[in-house]
């Protein structure tokens, strides 16, 4: 296993220590704790385990965190302010109130530290003019977690007091699961489309437009899709809406995909061909499938 795990390389050793029974289930569970091979009870609810084993700890996964950041105010800072919002630098930095020279070295040395890594839209924006900012994602998902719904409320944590911080996760928690979908959405349409091989995705964004996911197959082909993750299906609005995203960052997408958690429309699922593929939760399946031992990766550290 490599030194710095990828991202479906944790959601596999996640699933095959832990063995989540459903899809949505593990994609949850993995947003909170993935990446620190803590063996979990997917028996319990999720809210009772973070009680139990992240707030209950904190002054101790507290001291193995500042170890990384060297308890450095502006990379936590940093953190929380990706961990909360949209990702891009420019963002961040404003939400952190710190500037852009100082935002910079405290960036450079979480990346360092693979505690964030930068990622750059796939294509140039129509106008060349434009500068666009690249975005931040955690290497791993729990330190996702710690940023967004513990370290700001770490006062009351401490105390003993977990109202605040548990009542930020039930209001965002659907928002938060989302990126994880995305990102284990990439993975799935790089499996799915196996007879031209995907040789380069990632995401697009510019002032005016995202597209959720971006690639480039072997043969050259333009793979565009948008990510539904929401308890209502996805329909033909949902890809006249990737169709307008595209059209605002002139490209012309030779397929489409809609990954939706919950399914499509009849409308939707009439239009299904060539050049436009529907993923559901279903397809997740086959990225932990065969799981073995050597899917499973040692905790590094404290087991909590």
């Amino acid at each position: 296993m490599a030194k710095h795990p990828s991202f479906l390389e944790q959601f596999r050793s996640f699933c095959f220590q832990n063995k989540p029974q459903e899809l949505e289930q593990a994609l949850e569970y993995f947003s909170v704790f993935g990446g620190m091979s803590w063996g979990v009870d997917m028996s319990r609810p999720l809210d009772a385990l973070i009680e139990s084993k992240v707030l209950k700890n904190y002054t101790y996964i507290h001291g193995d965190i500042t170890k990384l950041t060297q308890s450095d105010k502006t990379s936590h800072a940093v953190l929380s302010a990706v961990a909360t919002g949209d990702g891009r630098v420019h963002s961040a930095l404003k939400r952190a109130r710190i500037s852009r020279a100082e935002g910079e070295k405290a960036i450079d040395t979480l990346c360092s530290k693979h505690l964030l890594k930068r990622e750059y839209s796939l294509e140039s924006p129509p106008n060349e003019e434009e500068k666009i900012d690249e975005k931040l994602n955690f290497n791993t998902p729990f330190m996702r977690f710690w940023f967004a719904f513990v370290s700001p409320y770490f006062k009351t944590i401490k105390e003993g007091d977990f109202k605040e911080a548990m009542e930020s996760f039930a209001n965002r928690k659907s928002e938060f699961y989302e990126l994880t979908f995305k990102k284990l959405s990439s993975e799935l349409i790089k499996k799915s489309l196996g007879d031209d091989p995907i040789v380069e995705i990632g995401s697009y964004w510019d002032r005016e437009t995202q597209i959720d996911i971006l690639a480039k197959t072997k043969s050259g082909k333009v793979v565009a899709g948008i990510c539904k993750y929401s308890n209502q299906k996805a329909k033909k609005s949902d890809l006249s809406r990737l169709q307008e995203q595209c059209r605002l960052a002139e490209l012309t997408p030779d397929i489409s995909v809609i990954v939706s958690k919950s399914g499509f429309s009849n409308e939707l699922k009439s239009l299904k061909g060539e050049d436009l593929k529907l993923l559901g939760l279903k397809n997740f399946k086959t990225l932990s499938e065969d799981l073995s031992e050597k899917d499973f990766i040692e905790c590094v550290g404290k087991k909590y």
